[in-house]
């Protein structure tokens, strides 16, 4: 499996309009060999593991063409494995519960759940995480995991499958010495037994996980200074005028000599000194002009000549049922250990509702009490589901584990939206069980147990239907502040559009009415509560000169001028509807965003002639730059 690109990229700037990132780089990794990409920061590490990897940001473009096993072809999801900067792991499970589930989720159903948890155990093993097998990974609530603990068990989900292709961006990030040398090493065994090729960043390797790389290549401000072999730079930057002090760190060693940000002198051969962009001219025009670039452009040429088929997608080798289970599971096991998710909003409605039971306690059948009934099951209607957007943080960290394990392939969107809204089910029904209880019959609400489950049953659906409506806003706004603002803006149009704070036939008939009154959710959530509720009682009239009693029915279509012409029960039909159609359109928008982002990337693909224009002085030579897997 080859992987050729002949690459620049540059970003956009306020300033300059474009400015240069990547410049001309090339080189080659092998199958069962680790390139490693070193240089100060900010010099274009990440950068151009994104590129590779087909992860460029919206606001970059990318100049020159991607060639997979020959041919033009971009790697699709599940294709590879990156390891990025920033552990996205589930914080509420342990390790072993983490690297399992990702195993049932990645692996075929061709294995036993025997061999799964045998593999899941032995890779947990080969990144010496033994002793924290039943610790939980922890966030910022509980302590869990260090922060290198964090990055083992990241890679530990990565290799699972052992991918063809693993990209590691600042894998020993958190490590000490020991720890980052036996996971590197590790690594290496890896690449050498199952023929992956690994690619990964490195910040500042110990002299010891320096030694088990095989290239090295060596970037500053986005320029190559040196690609060869690992071992091969020492004797490069002696012969240029930099020979490594006895007894440092050769990595420590090439980093000082090529980092300008403080510009510090460099010191150099026979005692003199060099300004530090001096130093990194010098070396760059070193190497174009010499035999090891030669070298380098030879054998990217000759792996850009070997074809290949075109790249088979790997991803997920479980079934879309395993998916749905294994997902359904791994989420209630979150949501039952995540105190944010739902027990804190059962905490805070068995409370609400307490203070509604005794506010409106024992309300009777006076005349008096329609328009306190009313106002209670509007309040029910509209706060109670509105505090449903309280656990939209903790839905915001799960589709940043989503972002990244949809990335790698683990899984699918369909997978992932049918395994939420069944977790998600338990929960739901027992905080508007509880607290439903609670405010029913403190308040002397319609007697019949029949209504109290029409009573509860609505407010499930309603809940349901805000989370679902929040799912879309979290795949729209990805920033939880911003997402809980917009959330609630939404939600409070919709409380003004529900016919009680304006009563239907009031509303202004363009937008307000049509359409919009029938839009909003709460409009069925009112009419279906008022329609349990008032339906097949009577209460007296304290109107002069009319009947001495008033029926529900009247108080219906004269009071809060309901839509009688239909049984309650479409009212909770058209709110399940809603909530079916507030899934698709989330699970629509994932899959819009996702081919929107691929276009966006193939707009930002620039010809290689329209990327001289790009970057001042482009390399003539016509070799790619080439990873060979």
């Amino acid at each position: 499996m080859k992987f050729c690109y002949h690459l620049w990229v540059t970003v956009s700037d306020d300033e300059s309009g474009r400015r240069a990132i990547l410049q001309g780089l090339a080189g080659y990794a092998q199958p069962g060999e680790v390139l490693a990409i070193m240089g100060p920061s900010g010099c274009g590490k990440s950068t151009l593991l994104d590129a590779l990897a087909g992860r460029l940001a919206s606001n970059t473009r990318q100049s020159g063409e991607i060639l997979v096993n020959g041919s033009k072809q971009r790697l699709a999801f599940g294709t590879s494995a990156y390891v990025t900067q920033d552990d996205t792991l589930m914080t509420t499970l342990t390790v072993r519960e983490a690297v399992y589930y990702s195993a049932q989720l990645q692996l075929p159903d061709s294995m036993s759940r025997s061999e799964k948890k045998e593999r899941a155990e032995m890779t947990i093993r080969e990144m010496g995480l033994q002793d924290a097998m039943n610790t939980r990974i922890g966030g910022w609530s509980v302590k869990g995991l260090s922060g290198g603990q964090k990055r083992r068990v990241s890679i530990c989900i990565e290799i699972l499958t052992r991918p063809r292709l693993l990209f590691l961006d600042e894998p020993t990030s958190g490590l000490d010495s020991a720890a980052s040398y036996h996971v590197m090493s590790r690594i290496v065994k890896l690449a050498r037994h199952d023929g992956i090729t690994v690619v990964a960043s490195i910040h500042q390797p110990s002299s010891e996980v320096f030694e088990v790389f095989h290239n090295l290549c060596l970037l500053s401000s986005g320029k190559t200074v040196y690609f060869g072999s690992a071992s091969m730079a020492k004797e490069f930057f002696d012969s240029n005028g930099f020979p490594c002090p006895a007894l440092r760190n050769p990595s420590d060693h090439y980093l000082r000599t090529i980092n300008k940000d403080f510009d510090s002198d460099t010191e150099q051969g026979h005692g003199g000194t060099t300004n530090t962009e001096e130093a990194i001219n010098t070396l760059i025009k070193s190497y174009k002009s010499s035999e090891i670039c030669q070298q380098v452009q030879c054998r990217v040429y000759e792996i850009c000549q070997l074809k290949g088929g075109l790249l088979e997608k790997k991803g997920s080798q479980a079934s879309f049922i395993t998916q749905c289970l294994v997902l359904t599971r791994r989420s209630s096991v979150n949501m039952y250990r995540d105190l944010g998710y739902y027990w804190l909003r059962l905490a805070i409605y068995i409370a609400l509702c307490l203070c509604v039971g005794t506010i409106f306690y024992d309300i009777g059948f006076s005349y008096g009490s329609i328009q306190a009934r009313g106002s209670m099951l509007m309040f029910v209607a509209a706060f109670l589901t509105f505090m449903a957007i309280g656990g939209f943080p903790s839905f915001v960290e799960d589709m940043k584990i989503f972002g990244r394990e949809r990335l790698n392939g683990h899984y699918g969107v369909g997978a992932f939206v049918v395994g939420n809204t069944f977790s998600s089910i338990p929960y739901l029904l027992m905080i508007s069980l509880i607290p439903g209880v609670i405010a029913y019959y403190l308040v002397g609400l319609h007697k019949g147990f029949e209504h109290f489950v029409y009573f509860a049953l609505m407010l499930f659906v309603c809940m349901m239907l805000v989370e679902s409506l929040m799912m879309i806003v979290a795949s729209i706004v990805p920033d939880f502040l911003m997402g809980i603002i917009t959330g609630a803006g939404i939600q409070g149009v919709m409380m003004l559009n529900g016919g009680f704070f304006r009563l239907p036939n009031d509303l202004p008939k363009p937008f307000w009415r049509y359409p919009m009154y029938y839009i909003a959710f709460h409009k069925y959530a009112n009419q279906g509560f008022y329609k349990n509720e008032f339906q097949g009682l009577t209460f007296p009239n304290n109107q002069a000169g009319g009947p001495p009693t008033i029926s529900g029915e009247e108080i219906l279509q004269n009071v809060w001028q309901v839509e009688t012409g239909y049984s309650k029960w479409v009212d909770v039909a058209i709110l399940f509807g809603m909530v079916v159609l507030y899934r698709l359109l989330f699970l629509g928008i994932i899959k819009t965003v996702e081919k929107v982002k691929l276009m966006i990337k193939d707009l930002m693909v620039a010809s290689p002639e329209k990327s001289k224009q790009i970057i001042e002085n482009p390399p003539s030579s016509p070799y790619l730059h080439a990873a060979k897997m």
